[in-house]
């Protein structure tokens, strides 16, 4: 199984210690380095920044927000940072929430599937570069009929480095998933959990089947949080604030699909009860709520034996790549106990 280092996204400023901690993972021979944006800094250019200072690990977005950049948008960016890392880029899509998606971004959020479907095969034609690109769909046009009239169809200026640049797809449904396997060459899962990886397998194999040409090399990255603690209930208790927000504040009370994760996992009364406390504004009782249990499900934590017998189930479940985070020196030691 291969080593990511996921940066995320920004709180108030950039994470202290970012680049250090990339080289450290480049030396340590991680695979792959990510980063995300929320409703503050963006993925694209901290990536670009940072991953000048590295040669050798591939770069990838996880996420580029779709709603933020039209499809050609991304497209361009794509191509320029695959020209710049010398092919070592990944392009990591999201459709993100109704509550960013309208509320930040000022777009519709209605038919994320079917959004996706158009905006990844867009981004595929202006990376292909083997004809002026056109698209006639229900969410996007081009050229842009009406207007002043005078939209043509054009083709990028710039030849692209690869005709093909990999796209993974942040999905949590067994819809959205599927689709990450019908249309893209990766998935990019939040809280996974080795026990529910039949479910996943089951989505990811339905969009198999829906593809014209076998997927060649799909990858899984998930983004798992492992802290080497002696103490495996404070090790919980790391994660624990993290997962109330997710799980009870980000989204609506009726629309928020990390809460829904979890319920598929069989905790749908501890959700439930987590998203009440925090939307009520009790996030401590909200924190308190969530049994470690859960976090062992979604995280691997405790002594390093520990982790490394947990490991397996990963191992054996369908995700290719652990993306953690962290500073250098957290991931001198997970590289270590993970070896």
């Amino acid at each position: 199984m291969k080593l990511g280092y996921h940066i995320g996204y920004w709180s108030s400023g950039p994470p202290e210690g970012a680049l250090e901690a990339i080289r450290a993972a480049e030396e340590l021979g991680f695979d792959s380095v990510w980063t995300a944006e929320g409703y503050g800094s963006d993925a694209l250019t901290p990536l670009a920044w940072w991953g000048a200072s590295t040669s050798r690990v591939t770069l990838g977005t996880n996420i580029v927000q779709m709603s933020a950049r039209t499809p050609t948008a991304t497209a361009m960016a794509a191509m320029t940072l695959d020209h710049l890392s010398g092919g070592r880029f990944v392009l990591g899509l999201g459709a993100s929430g109704p509550q960013v998606v309208e509320g930040w971004y000022g777009q519709p959020y209605p038919r994320p599937l079917a959004r996706t479907r158009e905006y990844v095969d867009i981004v595929r034609k202006v990376v292909a570069r083997e004809e002026p690109v056109t698209h006639s769909g229900r969410q996007y046009q081009l050229p842009l009929p009406g207007g002043t009239g005078l939209g043509k169809p054009l083709k990028s200026t710039v030849h692209p480095l690869r005709k093909h640049i990999p796209i993974y797809l942040a999905a949590e449904g067994p819809k959205n998933v599927a689709l990450s396997a019908e249309i893209c060459d990766g998935w990019l899962p939040l809280f996974f959990a080795p026990r529910t990886d039949g479910f996943y397998r089951a989505a990811l194999e339905e969009g198999f089947a829906r593809r014209a040409e076998p997927a060649k090399d799909f990858e899984v990255a998930a983004s798992v949080p492992v802290i080497v603690h002696d103490d495996v209930e404070e090790a919980a208790n790391l994660i624990k604030p993290a997962l109330a927000l997710y799980i009870g504040g980000m989204g609506a009370k009726d629309v928020n699909f990390h809460h829904d994760v979890f319920a598929r996992m069989g905790y749908e009364e501890v959700a439930d009860k987590v998203q009440d406390l925090y939307l009520g504004g009790h996030k401590a009782e909200a924190t308190a709520a969530i049994p470690t249990r859960l976090v062992e499900d979604t995280a691997l934590i405790g002594p390093p034996a520990k982790i490394r017998d947990e490991l397996a189930a990963w191992e054996e479940s369908v995700v290719t790549t652990l993306l953690v985070r962290g500073d250098a020196a957290t991931l001198r030691t997970v590289a270590d106990v993970l070896s």
